[in-house]
């Protein structure tokens, strides 16, 4: 899978997964006033989520942080910080 990570408007680091025939650049265009922090490809592995890769188009990379980040998304369950 694919995934960006956007600043939202409070600063916040918001995840959006998405499938690979999705271009970043399709995606990134569907959200054009947030920022965007990084982006790359995501990966489910035994060991939890990996995250690599860099989208010129965008600018952005993965960061070391953004396995973290992704993995509270989903284990928070709802939007609480």
């Amino acid at each position: 899978m694919k995934y960006i990570i956007f600043e939202d408007f409070s600063g916040k680091q918001t995840p959006i997964l998405f499938p690979e025939r999705i271009l970043h650049e399709e995606l990134r265009e569907q959200i054009p006033y947030a920022k965007v922090l990084s982006a790359g490809y995501v990966y489910l592995t035994e060991q939890g989520m990996f995250c690599q890769g860099k989208v010129t188009e965008l600018g952005a990379s993965a960061r070391e942080e953004d396995s973290r980040i992704i993995t509270q998304a989903f284990s928070r369950g709802d939007d609480s910080d």
